[in-house]
């Protein structure tokens, strides 16, 4: 097999272009790196090739660490690896294998700091074999997830759900529920007023509405944005960003008249029309807790998905100090936030 060859990308509309063709996760494409940097995170776009083909891509994501640590370097969902669409053998092992390795090499050389680590869009006892590879207990994203097969019809995918959900899609299909794709900002702002009152009645912190702005702005159509309206104004929602294969759910929430309507499965399973309609493959319902809306996301299918977790590639000794460190900043930033944030990309 041809050295791996690891070079950086400039182009938005060559960036995404790629993500899609290699099957991507919506983490990785330009418009998230973006929304990222409006943070203390910085994005670099890496093109891997063997010869003259393109086997993989990564959106790595970089950003500060207190001293001592120097920098930590960021994979979310990603790398992307051409085949991972298709079956999992030997061959697609070595390439994950040997794009992982030419990413982390490349951070090594240009990040430095703790080390990388990468949380790929892969099926649990699905990474590849990579020098110093470890598997991280704290995680970003949650690896528990539910993922939805469009490529089955709407009606398998409904026979698969509960029968509470299943009665409020065809319910609200009868009674003609006010569902709207949300595209206008003054619009995306209201939606937010519910999103507070999600947060607030669930315990959780958000950001702050540019944040969630950025989303709207830099993934464009990307974005799918789908509200429940009642007397002219949104009551639940469901905000997504797709790929060429894959939506992912970000947020999602509703006020006491959603849930008075019991608004919520339509308007999930709207988004899932939505991603059937323009041709993706799967719908990733982004992370399972032990809390009510995990609960929601399991009734909307007949199984649980357990993805690969957190692999991380050390740099140096401050890796350790790192891992003993985490757990405790990250309860001390929940605290000072008063609750944690709700599982996903944040």
């Amino acid at each position: 097999m041809p050295a791996a060859r690891t070079e950086v990308v400039t182009s938005r509309e060559t960036w995404d272009a790629e993500v899609d063709r290699l099957g991507g996760h919506p983490l990785q494409l330009w418009g998230w790196g973006e929304v990222k940097a409006h943070g203390p995170w910085t994005a670099h776009r890496l093109r891997v090739s063997q010869g003259d083909e393109l086997v993989g891509a990564a959106q790595v994501l970089v950003r500060r660490l207190p001293p001592p640590f120097g920098r930590l370097a960021y994979v979310p969902r990603g790398p992307a690896v051409l085949g991972d669409d298709g079956e999992v053998d030997a061959a697609l092992l070595e390439r994950r294998g040997a794009v992982m390795t030419a990413v982390a090499e490349w951070c090594r050389a240009n990040v430095g700091g703790v080390g990388v680590s990468f949380e790929p869009d892969w099926a649990a006892g699905t990474a590849p074999e990579v020098p110093g590879l470890v598997t991280a207990e704290e995680t970003v994203l949650v690896p528990t997830t539910v993922i939805l097969d469009l490529r089955r019809s709407a009606d398998d995918l409904l026979a698969a759900m509960d029968r509470s959900p299943r009665r409020d899609i065809r319910k609200a299909a009868r009674d003609g529920m006010d569902l709207r794709r949300v595209t206008d900002e003054a619009d995306v702002r209201a939606v937010l007023d519910v999103y507070r009152e999600t947060a607030r009645r669930a315990g959780f912190a958000l950001h702050e509405d540019e944040y969630y702005l950025a989303v709207h702005r830099e993934l464009g159509e990307r974005s799918v944005l789908v509200a429940a309206y009642a007397d002219g104004s949104p009551t639940c929602f469901s905000w997504c960003i797709q790929s060429g294969r894959t939506s992912f759910q970000l947020y999602g929430g509703s006020n006491e008249a959603g849930r008075r309507m019991r608004a919520t499965p339509p308007v999930y399973w709207r988004t899932v029309e939505i991603a059937r309609e323009d041709g993706l493959t799967r719908f990733d319902f982004n992370g399972l807790l032990n809390d009510g809306i995990s609960a929601f996301k399991r009734s909307l299918a007949d199984h649980d998905d357990a993805l690969v977790g957190t692999l991380d590639v050390p740099f140096s000794w401050r890796y350790g100090l790192w891992v003993r460190a985490l757990p405790r900043a990250k309860r001390v930033l929940r605290a000072l936030r008063g609750g944690g944030r709700r599982p996903g990309a944040s």
